[in-house]
């Protein structure tokens, strides 16, 4: 439809080509770190562990140390899954959380943690394929913690926005004190451009690196983290981390037009995409007009139905994922799709806060990653004396006892954050992702319907405005969004609105392989993103 040379949108960037390798993320200092780690020698793993764990000290607003991570990955013809999410702490019951005086899990304080993952991610990718030793590849974050960064618009913003909030829970969850001396010391809130240190965390990456993690599940961490969740009554302690271990995975996939896209297996919510796109096999390839932005809303709206009802911990679920991707399944659905919009409802198969980055070298390797905290900088919890901020994954429960998503210990909740990867006759492709909570399958089937049926190159993909369901038949748009489609929508019964929180909608980075002995890569234009090559 579109000349993949073209920019049909208001884009200020071009796709980047390179030879030896890239490295994208939404900071440019993270993406650097990566190229560097490329340029001593490393591989892509390397690149991407450096870049992820510089983001924990460039964006902590998003994730960190105490984040949960998952990560797809590509290596000698062969495709690999990780799943670094963690679970909730032995300890937890509902009745626990009730005597504390929460009726419904808390967005703050201890309640809402689970074990973190992103160590532990760090130390899986860099053990099996990477080149250069953990304590090597996290240096630059390390030196950035100790140093200082300046601090940018959206991290000063989010640091004013979260610290209101905090104390205003501090009567009911105290332990949130410590993210307000570790992030606003003296009541002073960095401004941007200001230079924000936190040597705190420089120690702990350097702990991190010299261990493997090690320290952080079974040493002087873990006794840190479990001396502080037992002063405040958490649900995380020592046993939980020394239990704690990432789950390799097979990721899954669907074939769409030609193009096998992947994703990984529950507890994200990747497969959504899947289904989403398995629908609209059945129909013919966007024409970029009103009817096909109606069926995909529509196809969107029915996978994230069935989505939100079986998405739990594998083995809670009730229907199998097999099942959810069938094409016979996906058929089944695609006949709801009419003219008009619907309310979605899960069918009945048979038998059944966030950063993204990818980095790509000349060896061929290829990675998909994302970590995050969940709501922003999370629980507001910080372990003191650590630098480490600990996720809020808890709120991916559901607290009906009748639920397949059920808190419960031991167990891990239904997950936001989800990697993707692209491949067409068993040859990669290569890596894309657009964290922004739910707004993540919804932004993984958009652009690969961007890119496959309507043939934009990676960079206009990520460029062109995105829309986004909200709930029932409420659909969000982009200011940029042609108003002819957003009023013939309207007409077929959809609730439209424009939203002018542009970050509301999805941030990504794209690396593909040209064909031709190279590698392409783009960067999400609404925010600080790079794409940094060599």
């Amino acid at each position: 439809m579109f000349e993949f040379g073209s920019y049909p949108y208001a884009s200020k960037r071009f796709v980047k080509y390179a030879i030896n390798g890239m490295c994208a993320t939404s900071s440019h200092l993270a993406a650097q770190a990566g190229v560097d780690m490329l340029k001593k020698g490393g591989n892509a793993f390397d690149a991407a562990i450096a870049a992820a764990t510089c983001l924990t000290v460039l964006e902590p607003q998003a994730n960190g140390i105490g984040a949960d991570a998952f990560a797809i990955i590509w290596h000698k013809g062969k495709i690999y899954g990780l799943n670094s999410s963690g679970f909730m702490g032995k300890s937890f019951s509902l009745e626990a959380l009730k005597q504390k005086g929460f009726e419904k899990m808390p967005i703050y304080g201890f309640s809402p943690v689970t074990v973190p993952g992103a160590p532990a991610a760090w130390a899986a990718v860099n053990q099996r394929f990477g080149r250069l030793p953990l304590s090597e590849v996290v240096e630059p974050a390390a030196r950035y913690a100790e140093e200082g960064a300046a601090t940018s618009q959206n991290l000063s913003d989010m640091m004013k926005l979260f610290s209101g909030r905090l104390k205003d829970v501090l009567d009911v969850s105290p332990e949130c004190q410590s993210w307000l001396d570790c992030f606003t010391p003296g009541g002073h809130i960095p401004e941007p451009g200001e230079i924000y240190r936190n040597p705190d965390q420089a120690k702990t990456l350097r702990d991190i690196g010299a261990t493997n993690a090690e320290s952080f599940y079974r040493g002087d961490i873990a006794d840190k983290i479990d001396a502080y969740s037992n002063k405040f009554g958490g649900f995380i302690h020592k046993e939980d981390l020394e239990a704690y271990q990432p789950e390799w995975v097979d990721p899954v996939s669907v074939n769409y037009r030609g193009y096998d896209v992947w994703e990984l297996p529950p507890n994200g919510q990747g497969i959504v995409a899947l289904m989403a796109l398995n629908i609209l096999n059945n129909f013919e390839p966007s024409q970029n007009d009103v009817a096909s932005y109606h069926r995909e809303i529509e196809a969107l709206k029915l996978a994230f139905a069935d989505g939100q009802r079986y998405i739990a911990e594998p083995k809670s679920m009730s229907v199998s994922v097999k099942d959810l991707l069938s094409p016979a399944y996906g058929l089944e659905r695609s006949k709801l799709i009419g003219d008009r919009a619907i309310l979605p409802e899960c069918g009945k198969p048979k038998a059944s806060g966030t950063v993204y980055l990818c980095a790509a070298d000349n060896d061929g390797n290829m990675i998909s990653f994302i970590q995050s905290n969940f709501r922003g900088f999370g629980s507001g919890v910080v372990i003191p004396g650590t630098g480490i901020g600990l996720q809020n994954r808890g709120l991916g429960f559901s607290l009906d006892p009748a639920s397949e998503n059920f808190a419960a210990p031991g167990k891990r909740p239904y997950h936001t954050i989800i990697p993707g990867f692209l491949t067409k006759d068993n040859n990669p492709v290569g890596p894309f992702g657009v964290m922004g909570g739910f707004m993540q399958p919804q932004g993984h089937m958009q652009v690969m319907i961007d890119y496959i049926d309507k043939g934009l190159n990676p960079q206009a993909c990520l460029d062109a405005p995105r829309w986004q369901w909200m709930e029932g038949k409420k659909i969000h748009f982009e200011p940029a969004f042609p108003e002819y489609i957003v009023e013939a929508l309207k007409s077929r019964g959809h609730d439209v609105a424009y939203d002018l929180n542009v970050g509301g909608f999805g941030r990504g980075q794209m690396i593909f392989q040209t064909g031709k002995g190279t590698l392409m890569g783009a960067t999400e234009p609404r925010c600080e993103g790079a794409c940094e090559a060599w």
